[in-house]
């Protein structure tokens, strides 16, 4: 895990020994005192970078960027004069601080996948691109209440607020910069805000496709223009193996391969990076050849679950779709394509007990083994698809903007969408006008209404099927809950995730409070569409970085360019009435690729592909149930009086032996229960030091929460 700390001191109090005594483990210097910056972890060189202007007027950014030093300094000089969101313009995903004088600004990226946290210390507040370091250099203690938000409404930010895992840590929001001047602290919005009274003007349709289609090449372009590294064999290549390639061979021993590679699952987001990066001009491989092969530049990697697909049904056929049309993309001279095929080692819930700690917890922790297998066949930098559906599709609660702007035709089309995916019935007859009305009570509802709705339903446990996203039907086959059933429980200011209903009244009636308190609050300048699509982002942000983390492959970096800065603004700009069109994010990409010269695509590319996933995890499920019973036998998130173990267990069993329950609220509670577990079975803290915390974060275990 890599990281950046630095603080900010009181000027009216001098520089500490404590402060001057501490520094994180494994740390790069980046500018000292009063206002020091540390990087942590294992940053490349050109991963680091600082411009500096004049005495202590310099800029610091960590990631992946593709600015020139020139654009950094000017980035720097607006800054200077308050304008920050030209720290955030640049592609690539990255992390800015500048500092001017003893002013210090640190700006978040506008999904959430590098978020900011801080915390009061010494007199002044620490910062950090990570909680847990914080949490150590405070000694701080499990936030039991924040951990009940999560399980009960993860995508509220309503009653996350600004908080963390770990008390007296805060998270600064997705869209917002930290300011410290001097010790004290603002977190500041840089992109405009869009007024509840008049509708923002729309950009065209061609104008705002053609924007999509530009950050897109920018971002691909800036990690093709980053220099290509070859990654650290972990032991050395034991020869020639009957079976085995020579990629075969470096993957069994746990290192990618040098230079840029891609997924390439079959579904239309990581096909168009992977199109467009074999397209752009570039240089092969790494300086030093590695990474090359019959003019080929970029590695694409499939993977194939052979005990998912074996157990027939749509999940099968919707496999061997998208392997095939994952084969027919990697027909371009310019791929070498790898399938990487996977037994009940690769199953969701396999490898367990050997989870990494992450710094929040997150669902992907109970897929981490099965993704690494995966990555580990990819490249030193790897790019995945990863946030195209929640940056290009239109949240169900669009509707209800929709009818805020007087535009009811536009709903024709998705309201007709979704009556044929019920089939020919008489319930699909009725369908149109039940989401109508939904959408239209949804506008019609203020937002202090609808959260109060949401806390009543805690209270009253009233939780919906759809609530729960991937269900286990009680035919014992998969799929994700009815479309219709989702989108109408989605027309919702806010609502219960699918955990929820395993949580103890106790643990409920918090959530609940939280969300009273938020009722009482000013509500915000936003429609319900656009906020509700700006927090599922922001979530699914969130568990993107724990996937980064749980299935880190060392000297592997993992890019997500749909979650960029500037690709999420262009996102942002199509037009909403495009945006809930059915195949509007299919339609999207193919006028991407069309753009950039890219028309030959094989047949069904766009095509949906849940079922694979949902039975790969109820095949899990299956295998791993003894496992998931024992890990609650006596759990730790029972002694914080979240939940009963037994209602765990028992509801572990019953879904896999079929019936219709929240499958993402178990991988919940699961890997919130891993993740707790690791937390206090780790060994040490991120400081040393003279003045270094003597305690790390958690040291005295999880406490029952007292009573409300």
């Amino acid at each position: 895990m890599r990281w950046l700390v630095g603080w900010s001191s009181a000027a009216a109090v001098p520089v500490t020994d404590e402060a001057r005594t501490v520094h994180p483990v494994g740390a790069q210097l980046l500018w000292g005192d009063p206002d020091p910056l540390w990087a942590v972890g294992d940053w490349r060189p050109d991963e680091v970078r600082v411009v500096q202007a004049a005495p202590h007027t310099r800029l610091a950014v960590l990631g992946c960027c593709g600015a020139s030093d020139e654009q950094l300094r000017a980035g720097l000089f607006t800054a200077r004069g308050g304008a920050l969101r030209h720290l955030t313009a640049w592609p690539g995903s990255y992390t800015a601080v500048a500092q001017v004088g003893r002013r210090l600004t640190i700006a978040g990226d506008l999904a959430g996948a590098r978020p900011v946290f801080h915390t009061a210390w010494a007199g002044g507040t620490a910062y950090a691109t990570a909680a847990l370091p914080l949490a150590d250099l405070i000694e701080a203690q499990l936030d039991i209440g924040h951990l009940a938000t999560l399980l009960a409404c993860p995508d509220a930010p309503e009653a996350l607020g600004d908080g963390t895992p770990y008390a007296g840590v805060r998270r600064v929001p997705p869209g917002h910069a930290l300011i410290l001047r001097d010790g004290s602290r603002e977190v500041a919005g840089y992109e405009p805000t869009a007024s509840l009274a008049v509708a923002a003007p729309q950009m065209e349709t061609i104008q705002a496709v053609d924007g999509v289609r530009d950050a897109l090449v920018e971002a691909v372009r800036a990690r093709l223009a980053a220099p290509r590294h070859a990654p650290e064999m972990p032991e050395p290549d034991p020869g020639p193996v009957p079976g085995m390639g020579p990629a075969a061979r470096r993957a069994r021993r746990g290192a990618p391969a040098p230079g840029i590679g891609s997924d390439l699952s079959g579904g239309i987001a990581s096909s168009t990076l992977a199109l467009l990066a074999a397209g752009l001009p570039g240089a092969p491989g790494t300086p030093l050849g590695h990474g090359t092969g019959a003019g080929e530049r970029l590695l694409a990697v499939t993977f194939n679950d052979l005990v998912s697909g074996a157990s027939g049904g749509h999940a099968r056929t919707a496999g061997e779709a998208e392997l095939e049309r994952a084969r027919g993309i990697a027909a371009n001279p310019r791929l070498h394509h790898v399938v990487v095929t996977g037994d009940e080692d690769a199953l969701p819930y396999a490898g367990l007990d050997t989870v990494l700690l992450t710094d929040e917890p997150g669902p992907a922790i109970v897929s981490a083994e099965r993704h690494r297998r995966r990555l580990v066949a990819g490249s030193a930098d790897h790019l995945v698809g990863h946030g195209a559906r929640q940056v290009l599709d239109a949240h169900p609660a669009r509707l209800a903007d929709l009818l805020m702007e007087r535009q009811r035709r536009r709903l024709l089309r998705p309201v007709a969408a979704l009556a044929r995916s019920e089939g020919p019935s008489a319930h699909s007859l009725f369908v149109p006008i039940t989401v109508y009305r939904a959408a239209r009570r949804l506008a019609r509802t203020s937002y202090r209404d609808g959260v109060r709705e949401a806390a009543a339903r805690l209270l009253e446990r009233r939780f919906d099927d759809a609530d729960g996203g991937t269900t286990t039907p009680a035919g014992g086959g998969t799929g994700p809950a009815g479309a219709v059933d989702a989108s109408i429980a989605a027309l919702a200011w806010c609502r219960p995730g699918p955990a929820a209903r395993w949580l103890t009244g106790e643990a409920l009636a918090e959530v609940s409070v939280r969300l009273q308190g938020a009722a009482t609050r000013p509500g915000p300048l936003e429609r319900p569409g656009e906020r509700r699509a700006r927090a599922a982002l922001a979530r699914y942000a969130m568990d993107h970085r724990v996937f980064e983390q749980a299935a880190e492959v060392r000297s592997q970096r993992l890019h997500a360019p749909f979650l960029d800065n500037q690709v999420v603004r262009a996102c942002r700009a199509l037009p909403e009435a495009l945006r809930v069109q059915p195949g509007a994010r299919a339609s999207v990409l193919r006028a991407v690729l069309a753009g950039a010269g890219i028309r030959d695509l094989p047949p069904g590319w766009g095509a949906p592909s849940h079922a694979a996933g949902a039975a790969a995890v109820l095949s899990g499920l299956r295998v791993a149930v003894e496992d998931l019973v024992a890990l609650f036998d006596a759990p730790l998130l029972a002694d914080a009086g979240l939940l009963e173990a037994r209602v765990v267990r028992k509801a572990v069993r019953a879904a896999a032996g079929g019936e219709a329950l929240p499958l993402d609220g178990l991988a919940e509670l699961v890997s919130t229960e891993l993740w707790l577990r690791r937390l206090l079975a780790r060994r040490g803290t991120c400081w040393t030091g003279s003045a270094a915390p003597r305690q790390r974060a958690v040291a005295g275990g999880v406490a029952p929460r007292p009573a409300l």
